[in-house]
């Protein structure tokens, strides 16, 4: 009952001072909407880099070919094919914790069907690629090793070519022509989006590896065996880093390079390239959360500095009540009251500021904003935290007032 006598007299008092009580609590307004939008920029890019990873495929390695040197000048990775089929054979075969280990080639083609055309990429690669990228078929089926051993002109689609050869209709069974070359389409791939490198990823028509090479990207007899790139599912991540040691371990023994030579090819580990731009992303979220939160301190030396004038202003009331018969801890609560509400109405203005300026930022910047129940609550705890830190004092100013000097006070 006393609370809410209390808070009765609160409100009366901050609405005796409305354009006071307004200037106030901005500064808590402007700290807990700044916080929350901050922390959601920072939060929205981790979760974007999250489904990146997803995107790209867990636990996944990536083996690149070599560099050439011509006249003197060193090429960049893939300038020159080093990988080969018995290479992404022999990384399944021999070392512990690969879960699946395939080939692929890609290249640029023309998709033809009807009269309409797309630019894609020809991925030429083995059946357990889906199961090393984390990619599902959507609709229809996946090439199977017979495809592959028979090299036949069957044809996966992903969203972005179905959608710019089909539009709504059903691409199952349709004839597809790629470099002149009819290729039945048998399945439909998932969505899966942007990668971290900003590439459709769903731009693509997945063929076998035998296909490929035969009939659409073209090798010579000399490198009939040689692949573009070598994807490795490990079967766990605490499995990483060693998985990644063998396989250059096993790549040195197989292409003979001896130990003062560079290696003639190139193993990534995505997971660490992702970790470390994750924990980037998080250090940003502190940092903008930081700066943001002096908007908060600053607010809360607002609501002191008024709460010290209010006290002073009221020094003659106080002195009344306590000549009723008020207590010292009926003014520090009263007070504090006051401070706190101060505080938490400006904190929930603050969240709406914080919510609208985080709708704004993602729709006129195109951001990835993230805003979880988990912020909102810190950001108002914080605005009640700072209403009794900074309230303190001119309450307990208040309830120690000596009651004669008080009532004498003009």
């Amino acid at each position: 009952m006393y609370l809410f006598a209390s808070i009765r007299i609160a409100l009366r008092a901050l609405r005796v001072n409305k354009l006071r009580s307004v200037l106030t609590m901005l500064g808590i307004i402007i700290g807990v909407g700044a916080v929350i939008a901050m922390v959601a920029v920072g939060s929205g890019a981790a979760n974007r880099i999250s489904e990146q990873i997803a995107s790209i495929g867990s636990n996944l390695i990536i083996v690149l070919p070599g560099s050439a040197t011509s006249g003197g000048m060193r090429m960049g990775h893939g300038s020159t094919l080093t990988l080969t089929e018995e290479d992404a054979k022999a990384i399944a075969l021999e070392v512990p914790g690969v879960q699946t280990a395939g080939g692929s080639m890609r290249g640029t083609a023309q998709a033809v069907f009807g009269n309409q055309n797309w630019s894609t990429i020809v991925q030429g690669t083995t059946p357990d690629f889906l199961e090393a990228r984390d990619w599902e078929v959507a609709d229809g089926r996946f090439f199977t090793q017979e495809d592959m051993d028979g090299a036949t002109k069957v044809a996966i689609l992903g969203q972005t070519v179905k959608e710019n050869l089909f539009g709504d209709g059903d691409p199952i069974g349709q004839i597809v022509r790629v470099k002149k070359v009819p290729f039945t389409v048998i399945g439909l791939l998932a969505r899966k989006g942007q990668s971290s490198w900003g590439q459709d990823q769903d731009d693509l028509v997945v063929i076998p590896l035998s296909t490929a090479k035969k009939r659409v990207l073209g090798v010579s007899q000399a490198n009939a065996r040689f692949i573009g790139v070598i994807h490795i599912k490990v079967t766990s991540p605490e499995f990483m880093q060693e998985v990644q040691d063998q396989v250059t371990a096993l790549l040195r023994q197989r292409h003979r390079i001896q130990p003062d030579q560079e290696n003639d090819f190139q193993v990534r580990n995505l997971a660490e390239t992702f970790a470390a731009q994750e924990e980037s992303s998080r250090t940003m979220t502190l940092l903008l959360g930081a700066i943001a939160s002096v908007s908060l301190l600053v607010g809360g030396i607002g609501i002191m500095n008024i709460m010290l004038v209010s006290v002073t202003e009221r020094t003659r009331e106080i002195g009344l009540r306590m000549a009723v018969g008020a207590r010292s801890r009926d003014i520090l609560g009263q007070f504090l009251i006051e401070a706190v509400t101060l505080a938490l109405i400006g904190g929930i203005l603050g969240i709406l500021l914080g919510v609208g300026g985080s709708t704004l930022i993602a729709m006129l910047a195109r951001w990835s904003t993230l805003i979880t129940p988990g912020t909102i609550a810190v950001a108002f705890g914080s605005s009640a935290l700072i209403g009794i830190f900074f309230g303190y004092y001119p309450a307990h100013k208040a309830a120690f007032l000596d009651p004669i000097e008080a009532l004498r006070y003009e």
